[in-house]
């Protein structure tokens, strides 16, 4: 989806006169709208979150971005303590000890692997570290490309540190998609870091406030609340509905229930959004049809909009 038209098109309705937290992005599962957000906080519009963690709060992409950080300063102790407690045999005294070799200039990322040979006392997961911070250093790796090396990396000790390692895996898709839009490591990293005012998660704004923040929220936590203009976003055949519900009848269904309550949320506009094709990795299709629940809606009933990429 074209997320940077849609960030205008919220700052437009805002200029017409509705607050944004009258406002309300819904949208099937908490993923979905990672993209959004990193938009959103680009263009300063604050946003609360309800559903899910904000897409840079969760433990696995602050992982991430930890590795890309000491790359782009070596120096970022904060980093380097978390991504080395992620390692085997690794604890405080060893990622210290690690930490001082690197702030007194003993050891460093641009310096050859071969370099450990003179450092067996330090557990081989510590070495393997340096050789992928090694090898993606150099400024004509690109963004993308550190970000699929050090993925492919980081995947093994996601798998065997997280329980629900299937559903953070797709967090790291995602967050894949987005690195590649970017040409300089140091941009990318300050969108990441740019956080809207607001830090909490777990509660609705309550009438009256005089904070105005978007509402992002999956289709279950908008259930009984309303908003002048809500927006359903990836309305996908095979994402909403899921492919997965199609097997049957009974979750389909509930799908169908999903897509009536949050249609039911706007109070005065409904915008049903979804992108022309997107390829999803569990099923390995490209998605291309709107979701079955509106594709057979009668002629006068909506009004079509494309929105173009340029």
């Amino acid at each position: 989806m074209c997320w940077i038209k849609f960030v205008q098109k919220v700052l437009e309705l805002r200029e017409e006169g509705i607050p944004l937290n009258q406002i309300a992005v819904l949208f099937r599962a908490s993923y979905l709208s990672f993209d959004l957000e990193i938009e959103l906080a680009k263009a300063n519009i604050p946003f609360v979150k309800f559903g899910g963690f904000k897409f840079i709060e969760t433990a696995h992409i602050k992982d991430i971005i930890a590795h890309l950080r000491v790359i782009l300063n070596p120096n970022d102790v904060i980093s380097w303590h978390r991504i080395l407690l992620l390692l085997d045999g690794v604890g405080p005294r060893t990622a210290q000890k690690v930490i001082e070799d690197i702030t007194s200039g003993k050891l460093n990322i641009k310096t050859n692997p071969k370099f450990w040979l003179d450092f067996k006392g330090y557990p081989e997961s510590v070495a393997r570290l340096f050789k992928l911070l090694y090898t993606i250093y150099p400024d004509d790796i690109s963004v993308q490309q550190k970000t699929e090396i050090i993925l492919r990396y980081y995947e093994p000790i996601m798998r065997d540190k997280y329980d629900d390692y299937e559903k953070r895996k797709k967090d790291l898709e995602i967050f894949e998609n987005i690195a590649s839009r970017y040409d300089s490591l140091e941009e990318f990293l300050t969108d990441l870091a740019i956080e809207p005012p607001n830090e909490s998660i777990s509660e609705i704004v309550p009438p009256g406030t005089d904070d105005e923040f978007l509402v992002l929220s999956t289709i279950h936590s908008a259930k009984g609340l309303e908003w002048n203009t809500v927006f359903i976003i990836h309305a996908l055949d095979g994402i909403f509905p899921s492919s997965h519900s199609a097997k049957n009848d009974d979750e389909m269904e509930e799908e169908r229930r999903l897509m009536y309550v949050a249609c039911t949320r706007a109070k005065e506009h409904l915008f049903i959004c979804y992108p022309v094709g997107i390829y999803d990795s569990r099923t390995g299709f490209i998605l291309t049809k709107p979701s079955r629940f509106i594709a057979n809606l009668p002629d006068g009933l909506v009004e079509y909009w494309v929105i173009d990429e340029e």
